[in-house]
């Protein structure tokens, strides 16, 4: 068996071109969705996600401000100018990049943030209402995944789901998305002391730790359907997963690739955060 490729570069042009359409009708009625993004300080890991956030905007006609600040900036004034953008009408969606530097307070500067203009679904008001499977937006990278599963008909109801990794922008909420959709779930995380004993009797896995080949193919049920959150890089600087793919394609029903996987997906599922966001701010349902 070779499993089937999820796409997720194929899948996120297609919603792409439905929030390019919506966005387009929306500015049509003078409410043009906007999203503000905030970068502190030089990880050129962080410079690269803000500019492909600020790009996909601007190709989908989505309105974007982009404030960037040096390392030495204080919480304080992160915290106004988050204020401001709170208060600003044409910002529906604010996004502060991760990590901040060590003199800033990640829980604080993400509570800051106005729970309506909260996209990256962080903000204890919508993780908290994940838990009711009623938050007014989803972390973008599980929606994405949950919206993977729905292009190609992989059906969760009853089936073991493992996620690797306990993170409150992947694990965590990845862990709600598919309990709420039917599965059984189980959370794994470093500490698990036999993780193949959890994988071995998976229907699905999600691979979200960091950590280079933390799922092998003598690890994964054959016919699993296996998702690789993990971005790394090889010992050749080639951008990888989590997941061993070479080995586990060959027993997995389906997989997503690194890089053309989840990737893609989750600044598409940002783009249609902030489109929601807009469309409740101006009464459309």
């Amino acid at each position: 068996m070779t499993a089937q490729l999820i796409d997720g570069t194929a899948l996120s042009k297609t919603l792409r071109a439905d929030v390019a359409k919506r966005t387009a009708a929306l500015t049509a009625r003078g409410h043009q969705p906007g999203l503000a993004v905030v970068l502190v300080g030089d990880n050129p890991a962080s410079e690269v996600y803000v500019r492909n956030k600020v790009k996909a905007c601007e190709d989908n006609g989505l309105h974007s401000s982009y404030d960037r600040y040096p390392a030495s900036l204080p919480e304080a004034d992160l915290l106004a100018r988050i204020d401001a953008l709170n208060r600003d009408p044409k910002i529906h969606g604010i996004l502060v990049q991760l990590p901040l530097p060590p003199h800033i307070d990640s829980h604080k500067v993400i509570e800051a943030i106005a729970p309506e203009k909260d996209v990256d679904g962080f903000h204890v008001a919508n993780a908290g209402a994940l838990m009711t499977g009623k938050p007014l937006f989803r972390p973008c990278t599980p929606y994405g995944v949950m919206k993977m599963f729905d292009a190609y008909g992989i059906d969760l109801v009853g089936r073991n789901a493992v996620v690797i990794g306990r993170s409150n922008i992947v694990g965590k909420p990845m862990a709600m998305l598919l309990l709420e959709a039917g599965a059984t779930v189980t959370i794994c995380n470093s500490k698990t002391r036999d993780l193949a004993a959890h994988t071995r009797q998976a229907d699905v896995v999600v691979a979200a730790t960091g950590k280079r080949n933390i799922l092998t193919a003598e690890m994964t049920k054959p016919g699993a359907v296996v998702i690789d959150v993990g971005m790394n890089r090889d010992e050749a600087g080639k951008l990888c997963g989590d997941v061993d793919f070479a080995g586990v394609r060959e027993v997995a029903s389906y997989i997503t690739p690194v890089p053309g996987g989840v990737g893609p997906m989750t600044i598409t599922m940002l783009l249609v955060n902030t489109l929601e966001a807009a469309e409740r701010a101006a009464g459309v349902a």
